[in-house]
């Protein structure tokens, strides 16, 4: 390659191009400490909730909880299946959890916005105002 003025392969051109998207869009939004207070403040919101909620419980110790993925189950695994349709319903989809697991995932990557995160927290606090027989 050497000798015919050649690269020794193509470079991945499409991989370098969204690579360079995805990182003009995280220095837009103030750098990788900036994202990580973001996505702090939105699984915090979450998980308090979680933790407030009588219906819900998270399904880690607390220790172990992801910013990225938080992960839930109801109280009573009798309401599992109101809440999924009720989420569907108000236009939340992919809160299914892993098949072995079972329960709700909340999937939070970078660019979902904190105003999403409440906008779950609004629909929880629905759903437990409708069927909170406490």
């Amino acid at each position: 390659y050497k000798d015919n003025d050649s690269m020794y392969n193509t470079p991945p051109v499409f991989s370098i191009y969204t690579a360079m998207l995805n990182l003009n869009w995280l220095k837009s939004k103030g750098g990788v400490a900036e994202i990580e207070k973001e996505n702090k403040a939105k699984a915090d919101a979450l998980y308090k909730e979680i933790d407030r909620n009588t219906l819900f419980k998270g399904t880690c110790a607390v220790e172990d909880r992801s910013r990225m993925n938080v992960c839930f189950v109801m109280e009573n695994p009798e309401l599992e299946k109101p809440f999924a349709k009720f989420a569907d319903e108000n236009g939340f989809e992919g809160l299914k959890g892993h098949r072995s697991v079972g329960g709700f995932r909340a999937s939070m990557y970078n660019a979902l916005p904190i105003t999403s995160v409440h906008a779950l927290i609004d629909l929880m606090q629905e759903f437990e105002e409708k069927h909170n027989k406490n």
